[in-house]
C-alpha cells in the first residue's frame, strides 16, 4: 500500500509534487506552473501528462481509494488462501493501512480539504471504493470479535481511521519517533482499540 517506489515515473512525480503542493497550500493556492517547476518541466508541459488541475485531483483521490481497497482485498483474499486465524488477518488490515497513514499524508489531507472538488461522478467513485473497503474492515473485525453487532464493528472501524488518518497532525522532526516505531506504536493503538470494543478475545484470538 505504500506509495514509495525506487524509481517514479513522470507522471508519478507530477502526482507526487501535485499532492504535496494542493495539501500544504490548497488546490487554488497552487498554479500548474508550481508544479510543472516542482519536477523541473515547464508548466505547460505537464498537459501532455493531465488535462488540468482537476484532472490531477481526480487522478490523485480516486487512485489512493482504489489503492486502498485492492491492497485491502488482496491481503484478505491471501490471509483466507493461507487459512491464517482472524488475528492475522486483521493485523494484514492494520499494516497496510498503516502504510498508508505514514507515506500519505499528503492524499489524507487532499481528501478532508478537497474532495467536494472532484466532479460528482468520480466523487461517487470514491465513495464507493470507501465503502467497499470499510466493508472489507467490518468482516475481519467481526471474525475477530464474533460477539461484535455489525453496527458496533462498524463504528469502531470508522473509529479506528479517524485515529490512523491524524497522522497529518504530527508534523516536523520531534513530532513521532522513526517510521519503524511509530508504525509499531499505531498499530497496538489500534488493536487496543478494537480489542475494547469486543468481548475478550478467545483461542487463537490474542490482541
Amino acid at each position: 500500500m505504500s506509495t514509495r517506489t525506487a524509481a517514479l515515473t513522470r507522471r508519478e512525480q507530477i502526482l507526487r509534487e501535485a499532492a504535496r503542493l494542493f495539501a500544504e497550500r490548497g488546490f487554488h493556492g497552487v498554479g500548474v506552473d508550481e508544479i510543472g517547476a516542482a519536477v523541473g518541466i515547464s508548466g505547460p508541459g505537464l498537459y501532455r501528462h493531465f488535462a488540468g488541475k482537476d484532472a490531477m485531483l481526480a487522478e490523485l483521490l480516486v487512485g489512493i481509494s482504489e489503492r486502498l481497497y485492492e491492497g485491502g482485498r488482496r491481503r484478505t483474499e491471501e490471509a483466507a488462501a493461507a487459512g491464517l486465524p482472524p488475528a492475522d488477518a486483521l493485523d494484514s488490515l492494520i499494516d497496510g493501512h498503516i502504510d498508508f497513514a505514514l507515506d500519505d499524508r499528503a492524499l489524507i489531507t487532499l481528501h478532508d480539504r478537497e474532495l467536494d472538488r472532484l466532479k460528482e461522478e468520480d466523487r461517487k467513485q470514491v465513495r464507493k471504493l470507501q465503502r467497499q473497503y470499510v466493508e472489507l474492515w467490518v468482516d475481519a473485525v467481526r471474525a475477530m470479535y464474533p460477539g461484535l453487532t455489525e453496527l458496533e464493528a462498524r463504528v469502531s472501524v470508522h473509529t479506528v481511521f479517524g485515529l490512523l488518518n491524524s497522522t497529518p497532525h504530527l508534523s516536523g522532526p520531534s513530532a513521532m519517533p522513526d517510521r519503524e516505531t511509530t508504525a509499531a506504536l499505531l498499530h497496538r493503538l489500534v488493536r487496543g482499540a478494537l480489542a475494547a470494543a469486543g468481548p475478550a478475545a478467545g483461542p487463537g484470538q490474542s490482541v
